[in-house]
């Protein structure tokens, strides 16, 4: 008995100590727990002594969750069995693949008995586990190298699980420790909060069922067990049956992992096989089964008999046996030692069955005895009882009397009180009521005053865009006249002016290339600029965030008051807002309709200025026909020649080519005023968008066929100009045939063919200056173009992306507030996850989230499935809810946890509370 009250000191005292779990280390767990016929150390440490006979060298392997890629799986091998009479000792090697973890190790196992009486022992027993654990890097999907993954520490551990088991003839009653002590290796330390550290609890039944037919010499076996976590109570139970055929069932109940069945079988005395199914019930049923196989081999024990080992049979029956006429293989000798044994406990049952009923009738005897002397008693005490009932009366009533004096006073007391609460509740309605009609007083005098500066903003603009249309109509003006000044410029130009058309030229392409680079230096500041004005948006929403959180954090503290507050503040500047949107709606449609009207009056204007340029154009091309008509006349009239009539042949050629060319620049030139107003429509549209102002975009046209037409244009224009200059140097040299053989005489027709040929090729050179400067004039409208889209396209983005966080801000902080508990617990069915993750996800870029690991619990790309998975997870009970964007696959990622490293996050996976929006959990990293 000293061994066994110093043995319980210390076991007892063991449970002191400090239980524990650091980041990134995987905490042991051997999945176990569907066999009482194999491997039963691992329930408690006592077991590999206490019923076990034989020993046994075992193969265990369990796919948990099958149906899953990546599913958790367990392989154990182990030898386990007695050793000496009151010793039993087992030694397992096992490996563990929990997706992107592993472990790897060993266990060793030690009980002791102590025989207490003839039936009853107190057995001890301890569990030593050494394995390593880390993450299996090949098994992490990644969209990009992640040289992170290599700084992923491996750890060694040791783990410490001690164990107590006190037996009875068919009751085995125990407790034990799992995971005790976790000491790592690597940092020489005790980890801290290993959430597979327990206290379990358990009662075992085994007896035989006494029996002549088929369940003959059958064992039943009952295990009930209870596990204490720190977060979680698992309760669990298990029962086996098992023939003397060598055939035994077993079936199980575990209130997380489900229920489970399973089936054995003795191929020989020595070689057996064991297979066990396990299905989740309720929220993990969605889990699937999981399956486990074991193979062993059992060992004879010749050096002791317990006097529980019972011969089993097997579908290859042993050597030595008999087969009787029912076809039963029996051995001779163990039939014997049964019915010896049997009889032994028949004799023993009817002995306690004798003693009890002596017991029995000695307790009658003494109830007896007991119930006349509290019939004495109780006369005595109604004797004084009747006496005190009297004496009581005249101090009930002096009582009632009292009692009626304090019921009056405290109605009138309660009188007082209801009079002055019905006056304090006055003044304070009174109160709020001047708070108000100010409240209201304010906000009416912020209307005008916001209004008023709308209206002044309005009529400033209005007077800057009637600034701007009295330029543009001045420019066109301008333009008009520096047009007719060129034109009548080039006519009087002579073959003198080839050199100074190419230093114009020159000097074009250097002020096109200066305006070019002043242009470009513009977009780069420009850029800057946007640049600058991104960042301060971005830490202006840090800020709004940060105010946020903590006028959260000062709501969640003030009294009910405070909060009757807010609600009113709430309701004031919703109807602030909605005046303010009324307000911006009716400005916004006034300045359309300012825009409109403007446009109409830029619009006769430019038409009006059309009819006079093109009445101008007209009649001076009337005066001109008339002119030429005259001179053709007069020339025809001469007298003509074989080289005259060559040179009016080719005359006529080279004034027709002139018209088409004409008609080509003319479309040309329309190409570019087209440009040039699409130009001006992107800008106006740029600047009228920086002042917040919203304008329809124009109607989509495809810019490849336009430029595609562009192109043809100017190579029609092109091979138009080389045919005139052809003609020209022909004509040219005709007239200086005609000269030579002529003499320098300067006859009126050769005066006419001169002043033609000077004239021709005057308007060829006017007609290759213009072509030039329509082509200058587009490259530049192209460049131009380009700033003002790249210019749109940034604001477009940054306004989009900025207001799409505002409005999942406000969205969030909406639902959150406004979603009521469920009456009614939500199931799993009732939750829409989205698109299905796995493994380990990684996303960059990501705006306004910090870096680390995130517990994402649903993905969706449509807003409205967000909205409505959001709003069923915070009436089932979790308000820390929370998403994040991702730009480049446009979903939304659910969660409401995030870890700093990837073993925090996988055990919080693996330690999830068992909720209906958990059931989809995996892990998103954030760079």
């Amino acid at each position: 008995m000293n061994k066994c009250f110093i043995a319980i000191l210390l076991f007892l005292g063991a449970m002191q100590t400090l239980f524990s779990q650091e980041d990134g280390v995987v905490a042991l767990t051997l999945p176990v727990r569907n066999s009482l016929k194999f491997n039963r150390y691992t329930i408690n440490p006592t077991f590999s002594f206490v019923r076990e006979q034989s020993p046994v060298l075992s193969f265990y392997n369990k796919k948990q969750w099958a149906q899953f890629q990546d599913a958790p799986q367990t392989y154990l091998f182990s030898y386990s069995g007695r050793l000496l009479e009151n010793e039993g000792a087992s030694i397992g090697f096992f490996q563990q693949n929990y997706g992107v973890l592993t472990t790897f190790g060993a266990m060793a196992n030690f009980a002791h008995n102590i025989a207490l009486q003839e039936d009853s022992n107190l057995t001890f027993g301890i569990n030593l586990g050494f394995y390593k654990s880390g993450l299996d890097a090949g098994k992490v999907i990644t969209n990009y190298p992640d040289p992170a993954l290599n700084n992923i520490p491996k750890n060694s551990l040791i783990t410490v699980s001690p164990g107590i088991n006190y037996g009875t003839y068919f009751f085995d009653f125990g407790l034990a420790l799992n995971n005790l002590v976790l000491y790592n290796l690597k940092t020489s330390e005790i980890i801290k909060e290993d959430p597979e550290k327990s206290i379990v609890a358990h009662v075992m039944y085994t007896g035989f069922i006494d029996s002549y037919g088929f369940f003959d010499r059958s064992k039943f076996s009952g295990l009930i067990k209870t596990e204490f976590k720190k977060d979680k109570t698992i309760v669990s139970g298990l029962a086996m049956l098992s023939l003397v055929k060598g055939i035994w069932a077993q079936a199980g109940y575990n209130s997380v992992y489900g229920i489970s069945g399973g089936i054995g079988l003795n191929i020989t005395p020595r070689i057996a096989v064991e297979y066990n199914y396990e299905t989740g019930t309720g929220n993990t049923s969605t889990f699937g089964a999981s399956h486990e196989i074991v193979f062993a081999y059992k060992f004879k024990s010749k050096s002791y008999d317990y006097g529980e080992d019972e011969d089993e049979g097997s579908i290859i029956p042993a050597a030595g046996t008999r087969t009787p006429t029912s076809g039963k293989p029996i051995s001779d000798t163990s039939h014997q030692e049964y019915l010896q044994y049997k009889e032994q406990k028949e004799a023993k049952i009817k002995a306690d069955a004798d003693a009890k009923i002596k017991n029995d009738a000695a307790a009658k005897a003494k109830l007896a005895q007991d119930a006349k002397l509290k019939a004495d008693a109780d006369a005595k005490a109604k004797l004084l009882a009747d006496a005190k009932i009297k004496n009581d009366a005249a101090a009930k009533a002096k009582l009632a009397q009292d009692a009626k004096l304090k019921a009056d006073a405290d109605a009138k007391a309660k009188l007082l009180a209801d009079a002055k609460i019905n006056n304090d509740a006055a003044a304070k309605a009174k109160l709020a009521q001047d708070a108000k009609l100010k409240a209201d007083a304010d906000a009416k005098a912020k209307l005008l005053a916001d209004a008023k500066i709308k209206n002044d903003a309005a009529a400033k603009a209005k007077l800057a865009q009637d600034a701007k249309l009295k330029a543009d109509v001045d420019a066109k003006a301008k333009l008009l006249a520096d047009a007719k000044i060129k034109n009548d410029a080039a006519a009087k130009a002579k073959l003198a002016q080839d050199a100074k058309l190419k230093a114009d030229a020159d000097a074009k392409a250097k002020l096109l290339a200066d305006a070019k680079i002043k242009n470009d230096a513009a977009a780069k500041a420009k850029l800057a600029q946007d640049s600058k004005l991104k960042a301060d948006a971005d830490a202006q929403a840090k800020l709004l965030a940060d105010a946020k959180l903590k006028a959260d954090a000062d709501a969640a503290a003030k009294a009910k008051l405070a909060q009757d507050a807010k609600l009113k503040a709430d309701a004031d500047a919703q109807a602030k807002l909605l005046a303010d949107a009324k307000l911006k709606a009716d400005a916004d449609a006034a300045a359309k309709a300012k825009l409109a009207q403007d446009a109409k009056l830029k619009a006769d204007a430019d038409a009006q200025a059309k009819l006079l340029a093109d009445a101008k154009l007209k009649a001076d091309a009337d005066a001109a026909a008339k002119a030429k008509l005259a001179e053709e006349a007069r020339v025809a009239a001469l007298p003509k020649d074989e080289n005259a009539k060559s040179l009016d042949k080719l005359t006529k050629i080279v004034a027709d080519s002139k018209k088409e060319q004409q008609v080509l620049l003319q479309q040309l030139n329309e190409k570019v005023l087209n440009k040039e107003k699409d130009l001006k429509d992107l800008k106006e549209e740029n600047d009228l968008s920086d002042k917040g102002i919203y304008k329809e975009p124009k109607a989509f046209k495809s810019v490849s066929a336009e430029n595609l037409e562009l192109e043809n244009l100017k190579s029609q224009i092109e091979l138009v100009n080389q045919n005139q200059q052809n003609k020209l140097v022909e004509l040219d040299n005709l007239y200086k045939e005609r000269i030579k053989k002529a003499g320098n005489t300067p006859d009126e027709t050769n005066k006419s063919y001169l002043k033609t040929i000077d004239e021709l090729k005057a308007a060829h050179l006017t007609a290759i200056r213009s072509n030039q400067d329509l082509i200058l004039t587009l490259e530049k409208i192209k460049v131009d173009t380009e700033i003002e889209k790249k210019r749109r396209i940034k604001k477009a983005a940054f306004a989009t992306n900025q207001d799409r966080y505002l409005q999942d801000v406000y969205t969030l902080k909406r639902i959150k507030e406004k979603t009521p508990l469920s009456t009614t617990p939500l199931k799993e069915a009732d939750f829409d996850f989205g698109e299905k993750q796995s493994n380990v996800l990684v996303l960059k870029d990501i705006k306004n989230k910090e870096k680390g690991y995130y517990l994402v619990i649903a993905v969706h790309e449509d807003v409205a499935k967000r909205d409505e998975f959001l709003t069923k997870t915070v009436a089932s009970g979790q308000s820390n809810i929370d998403f994040l964007y991702d730009v480049k696959s446009g979903k939304y990622f659910i969660y409401y946890d995030k870890f700093d490293s990837i073993g925090e996050a996988q055990m919080a996976i693996e330690n999830k509370e068992n909720k209906p929006y958990n059931s989809k959990m995996s892990m998103v990293k954030i760079e």
